[in-house]
């Protein structure tokens, strides 16, 4: 019996293998269409005759089906009228798994590196899409470059460099769909040229780690301290070092004028690469941004910026800024990937920053993640025991935990029977079992209306922690 079938009004599909005889399976694969909401309410169905036509059946056995089902409440009959699809209760569909547990769903979210979406200029993005589609030449929805849209690079090198301090030209910029491909396609030119030991930090970002792994490279510790990264320990024979050098990850510590002087006369004297990761770098709160790190040594610094966390991950939009000798291999890896990155949104991006309403967005941004920031270590300060880290910068707050105190396992815990959301610091360390542990807050995430809650259940659970 064929599966699919249609009327003049209505195509449906219906899963028809089920045992039984021909009414069975035909009450059966319609009551699970139902149950299922993939027939809704209110759905008129075909009627017995034309039914019976389409499945090569009788008329009275489409009419005997119809029948047990209304007598079970799933359709509604009426003399004259179509056969329609009663108003029951569907089955429960399963639910998406949680970052959190036992607590269940996540109420409260401050878990870090995730911005305000609720923030998100809608207007200004509309207004500027308006504007990209009001001029668009036809070949503007036709297939992208590699390379990505000039008009976003451009905008970008003007952007890049007065705000950021980054020496770049537009034929240096490459534009990805997020940072996660940069990475990846940097790694595959590295090992392309024979390259494939390469430095991260320690503690750091263990999706970064693995995905430098998966990639093929392999990976070692670079110690952190208050300083940053320790550049002294680069390794003879390294060929690339990962960096968050303007406010690092985890630990919110910017790295030392002096490394990054050394850093920069390694990657000279070395042939080294030196991949920035400019995490945060537009969020700094109590002075100017630290400037990036490219500034002091272009030709051997892959300058890596995002959308992620000033608009949203949702837009996809990330960029690479470039030594000359890596800006072929890297387009070739880019078309070899995906072709190309969307390019209706690499315009409307361009457009936001021309006009400026991206450094406008940023700096009201900067703004309410600051008062937010404060109102967290204002709450923090009723705990002596938590010992806040880093400078005023970024979408998070790292709090080390005493030796005597409830250990980061036992707080992840009851912060999750509240359902709250947040990170824990020892799974971000290459060696998780020999690790302080500490707790990773972000303060972004929430709307304004839902911060307050968020640190209200936050100060519950450290309430009954520390006593």
């Amino acid at each position: 019996m064929p599966e699919n079938w249609s009327s003049s009004r209505l195509d449906l599909h219906l899963d028809l293998a089920a045992e039984g005889g021909r009414r069975a399976r035909l009450e059966a694969a319609l009551r699970e269409a139902i149950r299922a909401g993939r027939l809704t309410a209110g759905t008129p169905l075909p009627s017995t005759r034309g039914l019976a036509q389409e499945l090569g059946l009788s008329r009275g056995t489409v009419s005997a089906a119809y029948d047990q089902l209304a007598e079970q409440g799933y359709v509604i009959t009426r003399p004259g009228a179509a056969t329609r699809v009663a108003d029951v209760a569907r089955a429960p569909r399963p639910e998406p798994p949680q970052s959190i547990r036992p607590g269940g769903r996540i109420r409260h979210d401050l878990r870090p590196g995730r911005p305000d979406l609720s923030a998100f200029p809608a207007r200004g993005w509309l207004a500027a899409t308006r504007r990209v589609l009001d001029r668009a030449r036809p070949e503007a929805y036709g297939p992208g470059d590699p390379q990505g849209r000039i008009e976003l690079r451009a905008a970008l090198a003007d952007y890049l460099g007065r705000t950021r301090g980054v020496l770049t030209t537009p034929d240096r910029i490459v534009i990805t769909s997020g940072y996660y491909q940069t990475v990846q396609l940097l790694c595959r030119v590295l090992l392309a040229e024979g390259r494939d030991v390469a430095a991260l930090e320690d503690p750091g970002h263990d999706f970064y780690r693995d995905t430098v792994r998966r990639a093929g490279l392999t990976p070692y510790a670079l110690p952190v301290d208050a300083q940053g990264a320790d550049t002294g320990a680069l390794a003879v024979g390294t060929d690339a070092v990962f960096l968050t050098p303007s406010h690092h990850y985890p630990t919110g510590v910017p790295l030392h004028p002096s490394r990054r002087q050394a850093v920069c006369a390694w990657a000279r004297a070395a042939g080294g690469l030196i991949v920035e990761d400019d995490y945060d770098g537009e969020f700094r709160y109590d002075r100017r941004p630290v400037g990036a790190l490219q500034s002091l040594a272009p030709e051997h610094v892959a300058y890596c910026g995002t959308t992620s966390k000033t608009l949203g991950p949702a837009l996809r939009l990330a960029w690479t800024v470039l030594p000359p000798d890596l800006v072929a291999p890297v387009v070739r890896a880019k078309e070899e990937d995906d072709l190309y990155t969307e390019t209706l949104g690499q315009l409307v991006m361009a457009d936001f920053i021309a006009t400026h309403a991206y450094d406008r967005h940023i700096r009201a941004a900067r703004l309410r993640y600051r008062r937010r920031r404060e109102l967290l270590i204002a709450h923090l300060s009723a705990h002596p025991a938590l010992t806040p880290h880093g400078v005023p910068a970024g979408l998070h707050t790292l709090v080390s935990l005493p030796h005597a105190g409830p250990t980061e396992a036992d707080l992840l815990t009851a912060c999750a029977d509240r359902g709250l959301a947040l990170r824990g610091l020892t799974e971000l360390h290459h060696d998780p079992a020999d690790s302080p542990g500490g707790l990773l807050i972000g303060f972004a995430a929430p709307s304004e209306r839902a911060y307050p809650a968020a640190l209200d259940a936050l100060c519950a659970v450290l309430a009954g922690s520390f006593r």
